[in-house]
């Protein structure tokens, strides 16, 4: 904790705030990518959010008060960003969040940047029949492998919440992709 401590004074203080971001960055871009990715499924659009989401890390880090970990911080900025954007782009379209994931998905096996299965491309359009909390809280746990305590850190919910939602979340793919 002390050497996150040290790294956010890195970033605050101008002397160093530049090579301190450039760490950030490096360090972050990729897990922040594939996270940002499971929620919004194409790649041009997770890149647009990745960079949106730095844009905004580097921009309220002043404000991070440290009552969380800088990870789970910026994870939560990452969530929002993307779901942000998904409902903002689902409202131009003038379709529902749910309809855009469905569109998203069937165009999967043409994105170069899949490299997923018929079998993924089910799951995704099992993922895509849940709740948005359930479909978040399973892409984090099933996908990212994250642990209960960093995604309740994440979404500011409870332990116990997350693995009834990520339960419920199990028992309901198994039953669209049991039907299906």
């Amino acid at each position: 904790m002390t050497d996150e401590k040290v790294f956010i004074q890195e970033l605050l203080n101008p002397k160093t705030q530049n090579i301190a971001f450039q760490k950030l960055v490096s360090d972050y871009q990729k897990p922040l990518y594939n996270h940002i990715r499971n929620i919004v499924l194409d790649h041009d659009d997770a890149h647009d959010v990745l960079q949106n989401t730095f844009v905004k890390v580097f921009r309220y880090l002043n404000k991070f008060k440290g009552d969380s970990k800088l990870f789970s911080w910026i994870y939560r900025i990452a969530t929002n960003e993307a779901l942000t954007f998904l409902n903002q782009k689902a409202k131009l379209s003038g379709i529902t969040s749910e309809a855009l994931q469905n569109k998203t998905i069937d165009n999967l096996q043409a994105d170069t940047y899949f490299d997923g299965n018929e079998i993924q491309l089910k799951l995704q359009k099992a993922i895509v029949t849940l709740p948005e909390k359930q479909q978040l809280v399973f892409k984090m746990k099933y996908f990212e492998e994250l642990k209960y305590e960093e995604i309740a850190e994440i979404l500011g919910t409870s332990v116990g919440a997350l693995k009834a939602s990520y339960h419920h979340a199990v028992k309901k793919i198994e039953a669209y992709l049991t039907s299906n």
